[in-house]
């Protein structure tokens, strides 16, 4: 995810984070600056995870960052929910 750029990160982590969010049910509490927060924090956190276990993240491409974003932010706001329990 790294390759994508600024710009690349805020496109492919905001659509990340607000996807996310949907799926988690926490749409209504975010607004638009925190879905990219969490987009792009849960895709560093995705390929975090993904390199951990041995997978080529780097190579991946847009579609691969995506879904690793979307994985990651998904992981990000289970974990956030977790907490505030």
């Amino acid at each position: 995810m790294l390759s994508l750029g600024f710009f690349g990160w805020i496109i492919v982590g905001g659509l990340a984070g607000w996807i996310a969010s949907k799926f988690m049910g926490t749409d209504a509490q975010q607004g638009i600056f925190l879905n990219i927060v969490v987009g792009v924090v849960g895709g560093l956190l995705g390929g975090w995870l993904l390199r951990m276990v041995g997978v080529n993240v780097a190579g991946g491409g847009l579609l691969f960052s995506f879904f690793t974003a979307l994985a990651g932010a998904c992981l990000l706001l289970w974990l956030v929910k977790l907490v505030r329990r």
